[in-house]
């Protein structure tokens, strides 16, 4: 299958993936904190450690993995952007601290994340 399209395939899986898991955290954890977003960072996060690990100690896999887990699925999986809007968001609407909370969370956490998906797949 050519990249392009593993990479369209695997984009389409991640982006909804992305909708349903941000609703169904938001839906039972509330809308003031970002959980929802904050939840698909971290899983992303543990999904790219593993498989960029997992993929690069292993060579005889399909390299068409790549494109479709870490670039596509991943690519629209990952909330970034919209996790710098709602830190900016919430900056705005003067929870600074809040904002301050949600930031520096995402990043030791995002971290934390990214390398229990590392030792995973070094279990591995």
């Amino acid at each position: 299958m050519p990249k392009y399209l593993l990479i369209a395939a695997g984009g389409a899986a991640g982006s909804v993936l992305r909708y349903w898991v941000g609703s169904t955290v938001s839906g039972r954890m509330g809308t003031r904190f970002p959980y929802g977003t904050l939840v698909i960072n971290l899983t992303a996060c543990v999904i790219i450690g593993f498989t960029l690990t997992y993929l690069g100690k292993r060579a005889d896999l399909d390299p068409a993995w790549r494109f479709l887990v870490p670039i596509g699925f991943i690519g629209a999986y990952s909330t970034f952007s919209t996790y710098e809007w709602e830190t900016l968001s919430t900056m705005r609407s003067g929870a600074f601290a809040l904002a301050a909370l949600y930031a520096v969370g995402s990043l030791i956490l995002g971290l934390a994340a990214t390398w229990c998906g590392t030792v995973l797949a070094d279990l591995l």
